[in-house]
């Protein structure tokens, strides 16, 4: 027997208020991120991330030492006017995500581009030569 109150899992109480459907400003709250999707090859590491609501001029991207740094600031207005009332919601929210890219990249050739909410990140790896192994000798 599951222990219900009002009709509710206990448990799960929470979940219609923080859900997008009921508050769009409580679940951005909860998940202040944004999804990303990381893969790479031999040549490049690619980054596809999905930051929708948020205008091109709001988006960041920056490199330090090995680390790829990737920002946005959103805001929504929300206005409704029915007979009797009038309601005007705003919220905003600053967005960010940083990775570890490692030092073989080439920071000069980093290539950035959005579009409909998706943010395209094409970094280049440096062509690096294999090290020859040297043998020490022990005295």
């Amino acid at each position: 027997m599951a222990l219900k109150l009002y009709g509710k899992d206990p448990l799960k109480v929470f979940e219609d208020v923080f859900s997008d459907k009921v508050s769009p400003f409580f679940s951005s709250m909860i998940a202040p991120a944004f999804k990303v999707d990381i893969s790479e090859d031999d040549k490049a590491i690619f980054i596809e991330a999905d930051m929708p609501g948020i205008k091109k001029e709001d988006v960041k991207v920056s490199l330090d030492d090995d680390v790829l740094f990737i920002s946005g600031e959103r805001s929504q207005t929300e206005e409704e006017k029915k007979k009797g009332y009038h309601r005007i919601e705003r919220s905003w929210g600053s967005l960010s995500r940083s990775f570890t890219v490692g030092d073989n990249v080439d920071a000069e050739k980093i290539d950035a581009t959005y579009d409909n909410g998706v943010l395209k990140v094409v970094i280049p790896k440096l062509e690096s030569k294999p090290k020859a192994g040297k043998e020490i000798a022990v005295k």
